[in-house]
C-alpha cells in the first residue's frame, strides 16, 4: 500500500507541475501580447501626436493645472477635473490668438495642431542669395536662432533625454532675391513671406525676402511658432502656417545712454537680443556726454583717457565690433552718437597740453544751473579749427567700426548761449551754433569719403525752432524730436516737412517717473510711461492733409524709445526697458488701430516669456495669476 500511494502521489505531482508550467507559459504569453499591444498603441498615438491632447504625451511630475480652449480663450482647470492635460503655453499657441509679436501686417493663417521637434532637427538650405555676404549672414543668423531653441531645451533638460522618434525634422529654405548688402540701410526692404507645411515625415519652411534683414525677421517669426511645452517635455511647432509681413515704419529704435552710468558689454548684447526678438532695427548708442566719455578710439585715445570713469568703464574698438556683429545678425544697425557741441566735459580738456588750444569752454563751471541742465557743464569751442579736425577723425572711425554710412547722428542739443556769449561776445550765440553745425557737417562729409550721409540727425532744440528751423537744409538734416507731442515746436518740425524720428518725452522716455536726483520734485519728465501709454501713442494720426493746410506732408521715419541713465545702473536695465520697448516695437512695425486690447495683453505676456527664456529679465505685466487667468484680469 505504501509503495502504491507513493507512486500515485508522484504521478499527481508531475501532473500539477506540468499544469503549473503551462499556466506560467500562458501568463508570459498574455503579458507579451499586452506589451506588444501597448507598444503598437503608443506608436499609433505618437504618429498622430499633432491631433490629440497633450496629456497622452505627458512626461514628468503630474502638474496641478490644465488649460482648455473654450470660446477662443484659455481657461484654467484643476488637472483632476479634466481628462485633457494641456500646458498654458500650448493652449495659448493653439487657441484663438496669433501669439506673434509684433503682429504681422499682412495675411496670417495658423494651424491649430502641434508637432514635436528638436533644435538639432532644424537645418537651413539657402536656395537663392544675391551675394556671399548675405549667404554667410543667413547661416550665422540661423545658428543664432537654433541656439535660442537649444537654450529652451536646456531649461527642460531635453538635450539629456533619449532620442524621440516622434519628433520631426524641419528644413528651412530661404530665398533672398534683392540687395546683396546684408546691412540694415535706409532703403532696406524688411518684408518677408513665410510658409510652413508638412512634407512627408518632415516639415518644410519657405522664407522669401528682398534682403538679409527681411529673411532674418522670417527666422524670428519662425522661432515664435516653436515653443517649449513643459508638460510634454519637448519643443512643439505649429503644423502649418502662412505669413505675409513687413513693417510700417523703417526706423524702429532704442536709445541707450552709457555715459551717465556705464553698462558692461554683456548688457548691451542682451539688449540687442531683445531688440531682435521684437524686430527693432536701430540701436542708438548715446556713448558720450558731459559726465564721461567711455569710448576708447584709436583716432583720439585722449578722450577716454581724460573722460572715462576708470579702466573698467571703457568700451574698446573690439567691444564695438562685437556689438556691431551681433546687432547685424539680428537685423539691427548701431548708430553711435558722440554728442556735440554741448554735453561735453573733462574728456575735452587736454587740448592746451597737446598744443591744440581750448577744445571746450565752461567745463565743470559753477553754478552749473546757469550753464547747463545738469552737472557737469561744458561745450565745444566753435572757433577752434582743431575741434573740427578731431571730429572728422572721430566720425571716420565710427563709420568704419559700425559700417553705417548712410545715416548719422550729430547730437546738437541744449547749447548754452550764455557760455558762448561769455567767450565770444562779438557774435550771436545762435549764429555760432549754425556755424558749428555747418562745419561739423563738412567734417562728417570728409569722414565719409566726401559724401554726406543720406540722413543726418540733429536733436530738436532751439536750432529747430522758428526762425532758425527754416534755415536748415531739409535735404541734409533730419530731426529727432524729443519734446512733448503737445508742444507747438515739436509739431512745427513735422509741418515743415523734415524727416523725423519721434521720441516724445510724454510717451517714449523710459527714464520718466522715477523722481529727480537733483531735488525732491517729480523730476524733469513727469510720471512713469506705462507700456499701455507707449503702445497707444500714435502721433502721426494728427497730420492734417497738406492740401487743406498748405504745409508739407509729414515725413515720419519712425520712432525710438530713449533710456537715459542718470538713475539707472546695470542691474536694473532689463526691467526698465522691457517689455515696454517691445510695446513700441509693435506700434512701429504694425501700427494697429486698436489700443491695448485683451489680445495685446496676452501676446505681450507671451513675448515677455520669450525674453525671459533668452536671459532678459523683463518686468512682469501683472501678477502671475493674471498670466494663468488672463481674461479674468481684463
Amino acid at each position: 500500500m505504501k509503495s502504491w500511494g507513493e507512486a500515485l502521489w508522484r504521478s499527481a505531482s508531475a501532473n500539477f507541475s506540468r499544469v503549473g508550467r503551462l499556466r506560467r507559459a500562458l501568463l508570459l504569453l498574455a503579458a507579451a501580447a499586452c506589451t506588444a499591444a501597448a507598444v503598437l498603441y503608443w506608436r499609433q498615438q505618437t504618429d498622430d501626436s499633432a491631433h490629440r491632447p497633450l496629456h497622452s504625451m505627458f512626461a514628468g511630475v503630474e502638474p496641478q493645472w490644465s488649460w482648455i480652449c473654450r470660446n477662443d480663450r484659455c481657461e484654467r482647470l484643476l488637472a483632476s477635473e479634466t481628462n485633457v492635460l494641456q500646458s498654458l503655453p500650448t493652449c495659448n499657441m493653439l487657441c484663438a490668438s496669433t501669439q506673434l509679436w509684433p503682429q504681422p501686417t499682412g495675411p496670417v493663417s495658423l494651424a491649430t495642431a502641434a508637432i514635436r521637434v528638436r533644435s538639432s532637427g532644424l537645418s537651413l538650405q539657402v536656395l537663392a542669395s544675391p551675394s556671399r555676404d548675405v549667404t554667410e549672414h543667413l547661416n550665422d543668423a540661423f545658428i543664432l536662432m537654433r541656439d535660442d531653441l537649444k537654450t529652451l531645451e536646456k531649461s527642460a533638460a531635453i538635450e539629456n533625454r533619449r532620442s524621440d522618434s516622434a519628433t520631426r525634422d524641419v528644413l528651412v529654405r530661404v530665398t533672398v532675391n534683392g540687395t546683396g548688402d546684408p546691412r540694415m540701410r535706409q532703403d532696406t526692404d524688411e518684408s518677408y513671406k513665410l510658409a510652413l507645411r508638412p512634407a512627408g515625415k518632415s516639415l518644410v519652411v519657405d522664407i522669401t525676402a528682398h534682403s538679409f534683414c527681411g529673411a532674418r525677421h522670417g527666422f524670428e517669426t519662425l522661432s515664435q511658432l516653436i515653443w517649449l511645452d513643459p508638460y510634454a517635455g519637448s519643443l512643439l511647432i505649429l503644423e502649418a502656417a502662412t505669413i505675409d509681413d513687413g513693417p510700417k515704419f523703417r526706423y524702429r529704435g532704442l536709445l541707450l545712454d552709457t555715459a551717465r552710468n556705464y553698462f558692461p558689454v554683456s548688457d548691451i548684447l542682451r539688449t540687442i537680443d531683445a531688440m531682435g526678438a521684437s524686430k527693432m532695427n536701430t540701436f542708438h548708442w548715446h556713448v558720450s556726454d558731459s559726465q564721461s566719455f567711455p569710448l576708447r578710439l584709436q583716432s583720439a585715445p585722449q578722450l577716454a583717457q581724460h573722460g572715462a570713469y576708470g579702466p573698467g568703464a571703457v568700451y574698446t574698438t573690439d567691444d564695438v565690433r562685437a556689438i556691431v556683429r551681433k546687432a547685424r545678425l539680428r537685423g539691427i544697425r548701431v548708430l553711435i552718437e558722440v554728442d556735440a557741441p554741448a554735453h561735453v566735459g573733462r574728456a575735452w580738456t587736454w587740448g592746451p597740453g597737446a598744443g591744440l588750444g581750448h577744445l571746450a569752454h565752461c567745463v565743470e563751471l559753477e553754478p552749473w544751473s546757469t550753464y547747463c541742465g545738469e552737472p557737469p557743464c561744458g561745450q565745444l569751442n566753435p572757433r577752434n579749427p582743431h575741434v573740427y579736425s578731431l571730429l572728422e577723425r572721430i566720425y571716420a572711425e565710427i563709420i568704419q567700426l559700425t559700417g553705417v554710412d548712410d545715416i548719422f547722428h550729430l547730437g546738437g542739443d541744449e547749447v548754452s548761449e550764455r557760455c558762448w556769449a561769455q567767450h565770444f561776445n562779438d557774435t550771436d550765440p545762435m549764429e555760432l551754433w549754425f556755424e558749428f553745425t555747418r562745419r561739423a557737417m563738412l567734417a562728417l562729409e570728409k569722414a565719409n569719403g566726401g559724401k554726406a550721409p543720406d540722413l543726418t540727425f540733429l536733436w530738436s532744440s532751439r536750432l529747430t525752432h522758428t526762425p532758425y528751423l527754416e534755415r536748415l537744409d531739409k535735404k541734409r538734416y533730419g530731426v529727432q524730436v524729443w519734446g512733448s507731442s503737445r508742444w507747438p515746436e515739436s509739431r512745427a518740425v513735422l509741418d515743415a516737412g523734415y524727416r523725423s524720428v519721434l521720441s516724445h518725452v510724454d510717451a517714449w522716455y523710459l527714464d520718466c517717473g522715477f523722481g529727480s536726483w537733483r531735488d525732491s520734485s517729480d523730476g524733469h519728465c513727469g510720471p512713469y510711461r506705462s507700456w499701455q501709454q507707449i503702445y497707444e501713442h500714435r502721433p502721426w494720426i494728427e497730420e492734417i492733409p497738406s492740401v487743406a493746410t498748405g504745409v508739407e506732408p509729414w515725413r515720419v521715419e519712425g520712432g525710438a524709445a530713449c533710456q537715459w541713465t542718470e538713475q539707472l545702473g546695470s542691474g536694473g536695465l532689463d526691467a526698465r526697458v522691457w517689455p515696454r520697448t517691445a510695446a513700441l516695437a509693435e506700434r512701429l512695425w504694425s501700427d494697429r488701430v486698436e489700443g491695448a486690447t485683451a489680445d495685446v495683453y496676452l501676446r505681450l505676456d507671451t513675448q515677455r516669456s520669450r525674453l525671459l527664456a533668452k536671459g532678459i529679465h523683463a518686468a512682469p505685466l501683472w501678477p502671475r495669476w493674471c498670466s494663468h487667468n488672463p481674461h479674468a484680469c481684463l
